[in-house]
């Protein structure tokens, strides 16, 4: 069990001061989800070994790797609250990473049109100190439209695409290729679920909705 932080009667919220808030991540788009909260946050980079194990499963690939960042940067900052994160598409049990080059991302985009493809989300949070730790994925089921080669073409030469998982942005011009998204984490296809992190930060001792300064 995580321990019990010290409440205030009155107001529900810890007597503590709020610890600070990391990202563990180097993900731009990580990034602007988190300022959406208006909460201080810094930025670390994790060393993780990303690789897929043996017969491992897109959903436990993304968790297993969500968790090993959030642990590698609060290894660093044991005090602090780390937010890890990571995604897969999955395609028939097939994972999909990021394509990282523009024949990758044509290849991959022909796999998915017409398919259903699962975009496996996945956040951990973890504080060493106070030794919390959670994990929550995110499933987000999108449907593609039967693309032609010209329209996977066209938008990759104008959204280059090639750091995001499944070589989509869905919050860019990549929505034209999708018929149809299922998911109750609005945020959770673009790369962080923020209703999940906002119910996981606050449990770790994260308040929301406040103008108290996080301690460092």
């Amino acid at each position: 069990m995580n321990p019990a932080l010290p409440t205030d009667a009155r107001t529900g919220l810890s007597d503590m001061p709020p610890r600070a808030l990391i990202l563990g991540s180097t993900s731009r788009y990580r990034r602007e989800l988190l300022q959406r909260l208006n909460i201080p946050f810094e930025v670390a980079a994790p060393d993780v070994d990303e690789a897929p194990q043996a017969e491992e499963a897109p959903a436990q690939l993304a968790q297993r790797l969500a968790l090993a960042k959030a642990r590698a940067v609060a290894a660093n900052f044991p005090n602090a609250v780390v937010i890890g994160s990571d995604q897969v598409a999955d395609l028939n049990g097939q994972p999909l990473g990021k394509p990282g080059t523009h024949e990758r991302a044509v290849a991959q985009l022909r796999q998915m049109r017409g398919q259903t493809v699962i975009f496996q989300t996945a956040v951990a949070v973890v504080c060493l100190q106070s030794g919390f730790e959670q994990t929550d994925l995110a499933a987000v089921k999108v449907q593609f439209r039967a693309l032609s080669d010209e329209e996977i073409e066209n938008y990759l030469r104008a959204e280059q695409p090639y750091d995001c998982a499944g070589s989509a942005k869905s919050e860019g011009l990549g929505i034209a290729l999708l018929a149809s998204i299922d998911n109750d984490d609005p945020t959770a296809l673009v790369g962080l679920p923020l209703i999940r992190t906002c119910r996981m930060i606050q449990a770790a001792g994260i308040p929301l909705l406040s103008t108290r300064k996080a301690t460092s």
